[in-house]
């Protein structure tokens, strides 16, 4: 019997229609879409206009503000934020010359937005630039139908136990490639320094990665293939959910494992130098624990439990090749003595520039206890 996919209306518009339009000319007006985080902490929004020649650095595009009350930023007697242009990319739905240009946000009082945490990750990572830290993140995430039900499984019931769909093959193992693969493709042509994908442990539960990307750039890339990824689920008509455990009984849940290194991490006899983070790191536990998701923890509470290849989330654990500890040493690393390390605490919905910056002030700073230190001044 044939099932009928719960797909969005939209997704059903005669897109050949729509190709006639896309490829007239624009007599070199140029569309440029700001993209921003609202105030979940989690959606992105965007909104368009023309420049009348292509921007060719960030400096070239223009601020721009939106109505904060309807994105819960603002209140409305007070409602307009400003949209600040960091980093600029090539479209992939529109194509070359337009840009997609990811914004941060700023209050009436020119002062970061609640959930304009790239502001702060910025000082930190000026702060520790001789270091020179790597960072390479695993998005993990579920394509759910409009229904809020995971992609491909049965109406009524569940699809077989996990084991075949882990980088599985097969329309009987595999739901929603051609979502993947478009996004890999868009995500190249725009510039995202998106690096692999593979399908998960849980049916219809993907994911892709970014990096390696130094300092702040981790934050920004991350958030635009987010952002394009939420773009062309919305083409296919389905959704893409960074809930760190969308389905609760016996199924993966979802995390964003974070890849580490500073310099003298990549260099001969670094292994003594991750050791010595990966050290700090298990002081602050509880620190971590509460920005790594938007919830102070209490999304992650519901993914760390010790089962399904996560650490339990309140213990500190580290191990060479153990995918059920907090902290993963690649074995190669472990043999070559150098090289990165994998915090595997982080969930799907994180913040990356959260994470990052909460990294970086652990072992580079070397800050201690659940509180931060403010830098404006130094």
């Amino acid at each position: 019997r044939a099932v009928a996919m719960s797909v969005s209306h939209s997704s059903r518009l005669n897109k050949l229609v729509r190709e006639q339009y896309m490829k007239l000319p624009q007599d070199g007006f140029v569309q440029v879409t700001y993209v921003w985080i609202d105030g979940s902490g989690e959606g992105v929004r965007c909104k368009s206009r023309t420049l009348d020649k292509e921007p060719k650095s960030i400096e070239d595009v223009p601020e721009w503000n939106f109505d904060g009350s309807s994105t819960a930023q603002a209140e409305g007697s007070n409602s307009d934020m400003f949209l600040v242009p960091v980093c600029m990319f090539k479209d992939p739905f529109c194509l070359d010359p337009n840009k997609l240009v990811l914004c941060e946000v700023l209050k009436y009082n020119r002062k970061p937005a609640e959930t304009n945490l790239r502001h702060t990750c910025k000082k930190v990572m000026d702060l520790v630039k001789d270091s020179h830290p790597w960072f390479g993140m695993e998005q993990e995430y579920t394509l759910l139908g409009i229904n809020g039900h995971p992609y491909g499984w049965p109406d009524n019931g569940f699809p077989g136990p996990q084991g075949p769909y882990y980088c599985g093959v097969g329309a009987d193992k595999v739901y929603g490639r051609d979502i993947v693969e478009s996004h890999y493709k868009a995500c190249l042509y725009a510039g995202v320094k998106i690096c692999g994908t593979n399908a998960e442990v849980m049916p219809s539960q993907w994911e892709f990665q970014v990096g390696p990307c130094e300092g702040i750039e981790m934050g920004d890339h991350l958030w635009m293939a987010r952002f394009i990824l939420h773009r062309i689920c919305e083409d296919f008509g389905v959704v893409a959910t960074l809930d760190p455990k969308p389905m609760t009984g016996n199924w993966n849940g979802a995390g964003c494992h974070t890849n580490y290194s500073t310099e003298e991490m990549r260099r001969e006899g670094g292994l003594k130098h991750i050791e010595a983070a990966i050290e700090k790191l298990s002081k602050r536990h509880d620190y971590h624990i509460c920005v790594y998701d938007p919830r102070g923890g209490r999304d992650n509470s519901r993914r760390l439990t010790g089962h399904h290849e996560t650490s339990n989330i309140f213990e500190f654990s580290a191990g060479v090749a153990n995918r059920g500890a907090s902290i993963r040493i690649p074995r190669q690393v472990g043999q070559d003595g150098y090289g990165y390390f994998e915090d595997r605490r982080p969930a799907a919905n994180c913040d990356p520039y959260a994470v990052t910056e909460a990294i970086m002030r652990t072992t580079v700073l070397n800050e201690t206890g659940v509180e931060t230190k403010d830098y404006a001044d130094h």
